[in-house]
């Protein structure tokens, strides 16, 4: 017996320390005023493989099913998809809206370190601001999730639309500038002389060649270098690039936030800012997140490319993220109190642990029936303060004896007074 390769069972500390990731991820989702929100993992084959979805790569790795009445299902494979389905099947949301989304995605692709084929992931999206401040606030929460994680991040950005000018004056055809962006995005794994080659292989116009080999060998080119080299001040997407760089200045983004010329990102619906987030040490090669603007999606779900649903999203990988804190973790937290029965007095142990917790005390419960030595060994390892013990002439008496593990004293209370004690520790 073992898991499908490229999935795992969470439990113990390592579930503790996920559960933590997630409860920080959400609050601060929350803070920033996002609605929680639950997708279908189950969705109809062609929502999934739409022209308009992921695209030919991902849909290589997509989960394919039938059920039983011969209908062709897949599962999701990210969140964006399903959000864009509910946005267009419920016209009447209030609009500007904001959700938040943390769940199961799954992707039959190659398995290393932070990358699964049954992962979570926790999105963020914006539908209804046309203007970067979807975009800029969305930076504010990558910078500020990460800051609580106490990892070191950088965001790298760039638009599409202007990465796609940009090959025009290169003389790439319009018809192949998908193509392309997506080997300009492999440059950080397969070097300047390997993106090279596989531009070569596409069969581009030499001067296009030798112009994009320019570029790529001119390492990491500044907006300003590039637009001293070429003539793209009067695109689209440069007017957008130079405003959100203005907000990303204001804001004071500029140490996290830097520009890439050559980010597209592999999914094809993103119409114009795209951004990925990178350990800044450089020792985690894998993404930490990424996300981007895909304005047309929603529409053409449904068929109408007429209604416009400016709509920008950002996603968290908890996989990497979790990767990353393996060698540093952050501490879990422990119950405040844990209650032992000692001799037949389960019934009043559970009334104690049961009162504590109805006034908001975590509280553990060991009816492991060991020796009593191990029972506090273990609870002082575990850094828990209290310790309530509860034997026969305790429960006879109705009271507790309560032992703090810290100042290696005990008194016997009732619960009521234990209680009194322990809230003003909690506080």
């Amino acid at each position: 017996m073992q898991n499908v390769k490229g999935t795992y069972d969470f439990f113990g500390k390592e579930q503790a320390l996920r559960k933590q990731v997630q409860s920080i991820l959400q609050e601060v989702f929350e803070l920033y005023d996002f609605e929680g929100m639950e997708s279908t993992i189950l969705n109809e084959l062609d929502l999934l493989t739409s022209k308009y979805a992921g695209g030919d790569e991902i849909l290589k790795e997509m989960y394919r099913l039938t059920d039983q009445g011969s209908r062709s299902l897949g599962l999701r494979y990210d969140l964006t998809i399903p959000f864009a389905k509910v946005i267009a099947l419920n016209p009447g949301i209030e609009l500007p809206y904001k959700r938040y989304e943390i769940g199961k995605v799954f992707r039959d692709g190659p398995v290393k370190r932070g990358r699964l084929r049954e992962f979570l992931q926790c999105d963020v999206d914006i539908v209804g601001i046309e203007g970067p401040e979807a975009e800029a606030e969305l930076m504010q929460v990558a910078v500020e999730v990460f800051k609580r994680l106490n990892i070191p991040i950088t965001l790298r950005w760039n638009n599409r639309q202007f990465l796609g000018d940009l090959l025009e004056k290169l003389g790439v055809a319009p018809e192949t500038k998908p193509t392309v962006m997506l080997t300009l995005d492999k440059i950080a794994k397969i070097g300047a002389d390997g993106v090279v080659q596989e531009l070569i292989g596409k069969g581009l116009a030499p001067q296009a060649i030798r112009s994009m080999t320019e570029l790529i060998e001119w390492n990491n080119p500044s907006m300003e270098q590039i637009l001293e080299r070429y003539d793209v001040r009067d695109s689209a997407g440069y007017r957008e690039i130079r405003a959100l760089q203005e907000l990303i200045s204001r804001l004071g983004l500029e140490p996290t936030c830097s520009f890439d010329p050559f980010l597209s990102r592999g999914l094809s619906f993103y119409t114009g800012t795209v951004y990925e987030i990178f350990d800044a040490s450089g020792s985690f090669t894998s993404s930490l997140g990424g996300g981007g603007r895909y304005d047309a999606i929603i529409g053409r779900l449904i068929g109408r490319e007429d209604l416009h649903y400016p709509t920008v999203g950002i996603s968290f990988g908890m996989e990497s993220i979790m990767a990353m804190l393996q060698s540093r973790p952050l501490e879990t937290k422990a119950p405040l109190a844990l209650v032992i029965p000692i001799g037949n007095t389960i019934p009043e142990a559970l009334l104690a642990a049961s009162e504590l917790r109805t006034n908001g005390i975590r509280t553990g419960l060991d009816t492991s029936r060991r020796k009593l030595k191990k029972s506090l060994a273990a609870a002082a390892s575990q850094g828990i303060r209290y310790v309530i013990l509860v034997g026969e002439d305790e429960a006879r008496d109705n009271r507790i004896r309560l032992k703090d593990m810290v100042e290696m004293t005990e008194a016997v209370l009732s619960v009521e007074e234990a209680l009194l004690i322990l809230q003003k520790q909690a506080l």
